[in-house]
């Protein structure tokens, strides 16, 4: 089989990147989808693993957390309707906690939206950071025990609970495309000595659009969502990687790596695929089944 080069794979992760579909950066890149998807999931693997090993003791002083909404295959009310759908199917949540100074993204986690993923992700989140910070969230109920398990106390924790009202001055369609009106906010302090000035997620929202932007199986009202669950992460992985070490930040003209001190330059597109051949390399290799040597006759 015909290894893809260098080149090429720069080209197909820097349309993945932007928004591209996997069926359109298979026409531009003139590869096959399924040689777009292999990429995927070889470049997630290896975005997610260095994340792992190296976004670790960040000097963070305000994090702030937030869920976002996808679906993989059907939305969680069609999937009983709906042919062949995996295991897997139905709404997918990707958990996020961002840096509000430095906007990196610290942590990330995909899965549902209950109490044992909020769980996962808190306890993740915890063990990325160098000292006590104010973490807010949205008033998520999942929050409060995974908050405190996870940090033990140790944290300035307050909730930003928005009040919500429906689309005034909308009828049908319009009302239904509509998001609903947020009628008002209100700051709760949970536990420790939360500065209540500086509680918001404006931050962590804004990055939802840069998700949804960055991730074409983000848009709504597309045939572009997600068909595995996996390649659904992979591709979260591989936009939070080129989020943090390769796209310069417009306000703080440098990455969010960069400004949180993990790195002291921008990586190119370049270095995530050294990163994923290297990963190749490493992996072991496929072998085929045992096959005995035919014996020599040596009777004659």
């Amino acid at each position: 089989m015909r290894k893809l080069d260098s080149k090429s794979r720069a080209l197909i992760i820097r349309l993945l990147v932007e928004g591209n579909s996997i069926r359109a950066t298979s026409r531009i890149a003139d590869v096959s989808k399924n040689t777009v998807a292999k990429l995927l999931e070889d470049a997630g693997k290896a975005c997610a693993a260095y994340h792992d090993e190296n976004v670790k003791n960040v000097d963070a002083k305000h994090v702030q957390a937030d869920e976002i909404w996808a679906f993989c295959y059907a939305k969680a009310k069609n999937v009983d309707a709906a042919k062949a759908a995996p295991s897997d199917a139905g709404d997918i949540w990707t958990w996020t906690a961002l840096d509000r100074d430095s906007k990196l993204m610290i942590s990330y986690t995909v899965g549902d939206r209950s109490q044992a993923t909020a769980r996962e992700f808190m306890f993740d989140l915890a063990s990325r950071l160098a000292g006590r910070i104010q973490l807010t969230t949205d008033g998520h109920g999942g929050y409060l025990k995974a908050v405190t398990d996870a940090f033990a106390g140790e944290v300035d924790y307050a909730m930003l609970i928005k009040q919500y009202g429906d689309p005034t001055g909308q009828k049908g369609h319009e009302r239904k495309y509509s998001p609903a009106e947020c009628t008002g906010t209100k700051k709760e302090a949970i536990f420790g000595k939360p500065e209540m000035d500086q509680v918001g997620t404006s931050q962590v929202e804004r990055q939802n659009l840069t998700m949804r932007m960055g991730m074409r199986r983000f848009t709504r009202l597309t045939n572009a969502f997600s068909k595995k669950a996996e390649n659904h992460a992979y591709a979260v992985a591989l936009h939070f990687m080129h989020y943090n070490f390769v796209r310069t930040h417009k306000t703080l003209r440098m990455t969010p790596a960069m400004a949180a001190g993990l790195v002291d330059t921008p990586w190119e597109v370049e270095d995530i695929v050294k990163m994923v051949e290297k990963a190749e390399d490493a992996a072991p290799k496929k072998r085929g089944p045992y096959k005995p040597r035919a014996k020599k006759d040596i009777s004659k």
